[in-house]
């Protein structure tokens, strides 16, 4: 009999037994960092010590080999007691050698069976095991509340173990907690020493503190942590492993033969370990045919985060914390809460609720009429928020990383030129995103209007790079006015208006990107393939015509009609060069123009060319997989076209014609590889009209996630939609647990910004849009027939839209969940519009209900 699933929690992907070795799901908050659930049901990747630390699982430094576990001990009345580790059966392709180097834990039994259930940030764990009385799911998460960022933020994995009893009788169980005080040590940096675990009760919860007296206050691996429970009952516990068993296995056997007596530890004198293993018993009642659940807190709090960037003099150096105030800047969550153990306590009184709330969104997004894999790849990105790509500053600005190598944040600086492609953060978490564009324009943009597009830390320093990105400033425009029109914040516009216009007007310095004002980016264009164009080319260009758009939006609506005809002119003419000279009749090809020597290039443009006359790294007649990307971000912020709609249309077929790969068995790459064998992707680039540069753009033979999500929206976008399904599809297919985590879609680095460009494509196929300055909300019109429902985020709000179409009306609910949402206007594309006389304001956990008749 397969182990049931929680009725409460929505289930999107269910992963057997042969797709569950590479799954590590995320738990943890925004900004905090994570442990991992993996699919098995063990913990790994400890990455909460304010690093990414892949493959880090503790261990104590003296005496035993094993890592923290949990076991469960069941006893039927009458019967014997039959003890397991709470974790599926090992992968035995992942296990070699005699003392199994590669799979910790190696010698406890297991449950036989195991399945995997999951719909982001709810893991579920399901095990079943023939001599076991009782089944368990291992039910997993961390709250997730769309707009509300700090009970999204909680340094906690919360661990339920429900035990559900097959036999008529009653079944006396017990489950053990098992974890490594590591502190002083993030995996790879500092060392465990002089660590102190003890047995608490307070705050409504009792468990294992941990603490230290060996890492030095100021130093990143300095913190707390604590496992509790809120359980009832008699608990026991050790504080490490027996004095008296020191090596040879003393230590498991002896944990082993306690607990598997009677589900209980004896006291014993704890074995002084630099990094004590903490072990936490409690009991549970299972009544015949019945369930019992037991809640486990792990939590933890490390304040002191370093900037990134950082001077080589900024070392732990002996300073006795000086280099602290220069260039620690800490974290948010720290600030939330006193330590661990005030984490535990606040959680345990929360946590109804926050489970609630977080049911409600995801059930909310599972639920949405859209394909699986639009639903999947939606929700199973937003993972990467709660990585340590991503941390909060105790002022509350949200800062990334691109992603995260497995021991340190890979390419830092909230890179603005890979962020523009993810929309994500600003339709769930509006006030996060604002804190990213005032990172851009209040610190990291000059006098002259060049932007850093690595920001430094501490923010005082967030111009030092001086290099700009052609496309990520261009990007951070159009993101600018997506944030005001979330939003509907005119101060927020007002106060950075003038370093906004400033970045646009950087354009049109001398030896700029557009020193003569045609509309068209020529000059040095540093970018996201990490090299500089040089000439006209429609993935610099389109951001820059997006820009243009949005400037002439905003300027009109501060009254500076001056600057709005400017940029609207410039638009104009940029455009319409654009088509006429750079698309070749089936997509947009570069014209590369050599610097010649001398050649004035604005300080801060480039990293200079390989060669001035001949320059290499360049696209040249590249087919590029997002080369449309302006206008992937122009349909998605209400900007509309940026190129004429019909080559639009013909590029993007000519994207899925020569980029598409049914495998890749035959494919050269010169790079990194992301695709193998059987995989199905976009390439970054094809050059199937030939004229290829002998040394193109570095990464043209690879395959990043978030450029296809580019591409395949932007099919979406144009009613493509096999196509733009068929690429999406085929990433998911990728991401199976067999062979990659779902959860951890890699591009230069693990859990990259760029792939949350998959939340796009949920915002395409229900057409949403909203403006907080004008009122008005927009969604796709719902097809004849059966009705849809849908899901609708704005960053402050959301909740669901229900539409039915019978003849020529639409019967519409939209209905609030979190938040408030005043509307004047509600438009269905190409059917029909509601205009309210006066503004009407939605509150949570009520429905407008309205028809809208066909225009």
């Amino acid at each position: 009999m397969r182990v049931p699933t929680n009725p409460t929690w929505p289930v999107l992907t269910t992963y057997d037994a042969g797709h569950l070795a590479r799954i590590a799901l995320p738990l943890g908050g925004i900004g905090t960092g994570t442990v991992s659930l993996g699919g098995r049901g063990d913990l790994r990747d400890w990455e909460i010590v304010n690093h990414p630390a892949k493959g880090f699982v503790p261990k104590p430094t003296m005496g035993e080999a094993m890592a923290g576990f949990f076991a469960l001990w069941a006893r039927p009345a009458g019967g014997e007691p039959v003890t397991r580790a709470l974790e599926g059966p090992l992968d035995a392709s992942l296990y070699e050698g005699a003392w199994g180097a590669s799979v910790v834990n190696h010698g406890l039994p297991r449950f036989e069976n195991c399945r995997f259930a999951a719909a982001y940030p709810f893991g579920q764990v399901l095990l079943n095991d023939p001599d076991m009385p009782v089944d368990v799911r291992i039910e997993a998460f961390n709250p997730l509340v769309p707009a509300d960022a700090d009970a999204s933020g909680i340094p906690a994995a919360i661990l339920r173990f429900v035990l559900i009893n097959r036999t008529n009788k009653r079944v006396s169980a017990s489950i053990c907690g098992s974890v490594v005080n590591f502190i002083g040590t993030d995996g790879t940096r500092g060392v465990a020493k002089g660590n102190v675990n003890a047995f608490r009760k307070a705050g409504g919860v009792r468990g294992i503190s941990m603490s230290t007296r060996g890492a030095g206050e100021h130093a990143e691996q300095f913190g707390t942590m604590a496992l509790t429970t809120t359980a009832p009952g008699e608990l026991t516990h050790w504080l490490d492993w027996p004095a008296n068993r020191r090596g040879w296995g003393g230590g498991p056997l002896a944990f082993w033969d306690d607990f598997s007596a009677n589900g209980k530890l004896s006291r014993c004198k704890p074995g002084g370990s630099d990094s004590p293993q903490g072990f936490l018993t409690a009991p549970a009642s299972v009544p015949p045919r019945g369930e019992k659940a037991v809640t486990f807190l792990l939590t933890w709090h490390f304040p002191n985060r370093r900037g990134w960037m950082l001077p080589s003099d900024a070392d732990d150096c002996g300073c006795a914390g000086k280099c602290r105030d220069k260039y620690y800047v800490g974290n948010y969550y720290a600030e939330q809460y006193r330590d661990a153990w005030d984490v535990a306590r606040k959680l345990a009184g929360e946590l109804p609720a926050l489970e609630r709330d977080t049911i409600k969104f995801v059930r909310a997004v599972v639920e949405t009429d859209l394909p699986h894999e639009v639903r999947e790849s939606a929700l199973y990105n937003l993972s990467t928020l709660r990585t340590q790509t991503c941390f909060r500053t105790p002022d509350g600005h949200f800062f990334g990383h691109e992603g995260c190598a497995d021991t340190q944040g890979c390419c830092d600086g909230n890179c603005t030129h890979v962020w523009n492609y993810e929309h994500a953060t600003a339709m769930l978490f509006g006030g996060l995103a604002q804190s990213m564009r005032d990172v851009e324009f209040a610190h990291a943009t000059e006098d002259s209007g060049r932007m850093s597009f690595r920001a430094a830390l501490p923010l005082d320093r967030a111009q030092i790079s001086q290099h700009a990105a052609a496309d990520g400033q261009m990007g951070c425009l159009m993101k600018m006015y997506r944030d005001w029109q979330l939003g509907g914040d005119d101060d927020f516009l007002r106060r950075l208006w003038p370093n906004v216009k400033k970045a646009l007007e950087f354009c049109w310095l001398p030896g700029g990107w557009d020193a003569d004002r045609d509309g068209v980016m020529e000059g040095c264009q540093h970018n996201t393939m990490d090299v500089e164009y040089f000439g006209p080319n429609a993935q610099m260009t389109g951001w820059y015509l997006g820009a243009l758009r949005a400037a002439a939006e905003m300027a009109a609506y501060l009254g500076e009609d001056d600057f709005a005809d400017t940029c609207g002119d410039l638009f104009k003419r940029g455009s319409k060069w654009m088509d006429a000279n750079l698309f070749n009749g089936q997509y947009y090809e570069h014209e590369i123009r050599p610097p010649k020597k001398g050649d004035f290039c604005q300080p801060g443009l480039g990293f200079g060319p390989s060669s001035i006359g001949k320059p290499d790294w360049q696209l040249g007649s590249a087919c590029l997989v997002d080369q449309l990307v302006g206008q992937y971000t122009a349909h998605l912020v209400g900007l509309g076209y940026l190129h004429r709609p019909a080559n639009v249309r013909k590029t993007l077929r000519s994207i899925m014609k020569y980029n598409w790969r049914g495998h890749f068995f035959g494919h050269f790459n010169s790079m990194r590889s992301f695709v193998l064998g059987h995989d199905q992707a976009l390439l970054m680039a094809s050059y199937p009209l030939g004229r290829r540069p002998t040394q193109p753009f570095p990464y043209f033979s690879e395959v990043m996630t978030g450029f296809e999500y580019t591409a395949a929206v932007g099919m979406l976008q144009e009613g493509q939609t096999a196509a733009g399904l068929k690429v999406i599809r085929a990433i998911r297919a990728r991401y199976d647990g067999k062979h990659r985590s779902p959860f951890n879609e890699a591009e230069c680095g693990h859990h990259y910004a760029r792939a949350m460009a998959s939340w796009s494509a949920l915002l395409t196929l229900t057409g949403f849009r909203y403006s907080g300055v004008d009122k008005t909300i927009t969604f796709a019109a719902a097809e004849p027939g059966k009705g849809v429902t849908w899901f609708w985020s704005n960053g402050y709000a959301w909740g669901t839209v229900k539409q039915k179409q019978t003849g020529k009306k639409i019967a519409l609910e939209l209905t609030v969940l979190h938040g408030k949402l005043t509307l004047r206007k509600l438009t269905l594309t190409g059917w029909g519009e509601v205009q309210l006389e006066r503004p009407r304001t939605v509150r949570p956990n009520r429905a407008w209900r309205i028809s809208v008749a066909k225009a």
